[in-house]
């Protein structure tokens, strides 16, 4: 199930990003600056209410209470993902993602999923750039057991080498159904490769290339367990119909004797100062219309540059996200698209990128539409947009909040995704308040620093013969 950040949240309505998505189960990087740098806003009630606390082996506990439905969910995020995977290793933050489900000291290989279906819940795993999660979701008073298997593959998985074989097949298949069969996933992700590098943390495919899938070892799993699993590199988000003292005590019977153990924080390398491959094409017999993609490497929340996040948001909304936005007015209401739009999110671990694109209609050359494309973009950071544009992006981004507040899944892959890249539950309690407070003038000043010099790769995938 693919990972849901704050923005894909409360931006549903928003038009669908292009950008690979994270995968399911079936010079040193910039430290995220300290929570000071990103203020609390509490001119406003928060979304959640979460209550936060860290037990004393490091483990960081946030409990959302939420009584509309006799239910609960466990979830619990490691700070390491694909960006983690070590040098011609790809694939194995999410290769480990599946040898978790094969067992623990006291859960033997897939019991853990086996019990929870038998109590009508349901469970499963995702991997993303940034972390790795495992998540349950039981009737309210079957938390115990959850917490109770949950903790046990924290303190050890089992990584069985019987089962490795096996599991790596799986993956492999995985990727040929995602990728490998796909030709707009084989572009993107050559397009990505052609951004940041091949082998660069960002630039390597989250499954992984297929031939160091086929190379991993189980000592490089267990070296990634090892390295990244431990409590005070995790974060145990808890949400549904429980209150805080019975979750206190139950972190503590179960998660609180797992012991604390040393633990390796990201040393990911600094980002590259232009792209590996300013310009892309890409001729695919089995693709059936073209694609433009254009992305400029981009700041987040966590990066010295974290100012420029919000107005980002903003500037994504307005340039591409469905009628009214300007990317559509440019190429979709004059015919020469069928599809169009901008995507960008903030809530990443360094530095991300700030993407465009757009599928031309029938007849209409690569040409022209790039050529369009970039003058609604030259137009855009000449002019700036108008304050009526940056008040109807964020009207519209904001209203979204209240349908985040009815979704039960909600608060706890928002909160979790925000929390294990290190920054502070306020990015998420106050967003809508912070979101308000985005002016015109920041808007233009973040999109001439992004999109008016940031190194960028634009790329296009072609029907043979086109």
């Amino acid at each position: 199930m693919p990972e849901i950040t704050r923005r894909h949240t409360l931006c549903a309505a928003a038009a669908a990003s292009l950008a690979v998505t994270p995968l399911a189960r079936s010079a040193a990087q910039p430290a995220p600056p300290a929570p000071a740098s990103v203020p609390p806003v509490r001119t406003t009630a928060p979304l959640f209410g979460a209550k936060l606390w860290t037990l004393p082996n490091g483990l960081t506990v946030a409990l959302v209470e939420n009584r509309r439905a006799p239910v609960v969910a466990q979830y619990l995020y490691y700070a390491a993902g694909g960006g983690e995977d070590p040098a011609g290793r790809s694939g194995v933050a999410h290769f480990l993602e599946h040898m978790m489900f094969k067992g623990s000291p006291n859960v033997a290989s897939g019991l853990l999923s086996r019990r929870v279906a038998r109590e009508g819940g349901n469970d499963n795993a995702f991997t993303s750039r940034d972390v790795t999660a495992y998540y349950q979701q039981v009737e309210a008073s079957r938390l115990p057991m959850i917490m109770a298997m949950e903790a046990d593959r924290l303190e050890a998985a089992l990584i069985p080498a019987d089962e490795l074989e096996s599991e790596r097949r799986v993956v492999l298949e995985e990727r040929n159904q995602r990728t490998d069969s796909n030709p707009r996933a084989r572009f993107q992700e050559a397009f990505r490769a052609a951004l940041w590098g091949p082998q660069t943390w960002a630039g390597r495919p989250i499954i992984g290339w297929a031939d160091e899938i086929r190379a991993t070892t189980r000592e490089d799993l267990a070296g990634f367990h090892s390295h990244f699993y431990a409590p005070a590199n995790a974060t145990l988000v808890i949400a549904g119909a429980v209150g805080e003292a019975e979750v206190r005590a139950l972190v503590d019977e179960h998660y609180g004797k797992v012991p604390a153990r040393e633990v390796h924080r990201r040393n990911r390398a600094a980002p590259p100062t232009a792209a590996h491959e300013p310009r892309l094409t890409v001729r695919e017999p089995q693709a059936r219309e073209a694609l433009l993609l254009r992305a400029w490497m981009a700041p987040s929340l966590t990066t010295p540059k974290a100012e420029q996040s919000l107005p980002l948001e903003v500037l994504a909304h307005l340039l591409g996200s469905g009628q009214g936005s300007r990317l559509h007015a440019a190429l979709v209401e004059t015919g020469l698209a069928v599809q169009a739009g901008a995507s960008y999110d903030s809530e990443a671990y360094g530095v991300t990128e700030f993407m465009v694109y757009g599928v031309p209609r029938r007849g209409v050359t690569p040409e022209r539409l790039e050529e369009a494309a970039n003058a609604a973009i030259t137009t855009l950071l000449q002019d700036g947009p108008s304050d009526a544009e940056v008040a109807r992006s964020i009207r519209q981004m904001s209203s979204g909040a209240l349908l985040a507040l009815d979704s039960f899944g909600a608060a706890p892959r928002m909160l979790g995704g925000v929390l294990a890249i290190g920054l502070p539950a306020d990015v998420v309690e106050y967003w809508p308040a912070r979101l308000r407070a985005v002016t015109r003038a920041q808007v233009i000043e973040a999109a001439r620093a992004v999109l008016g010099g940031a190194p960028n790769t634009t790329a296009w995938l072609l029907p043979e013969g086109a």
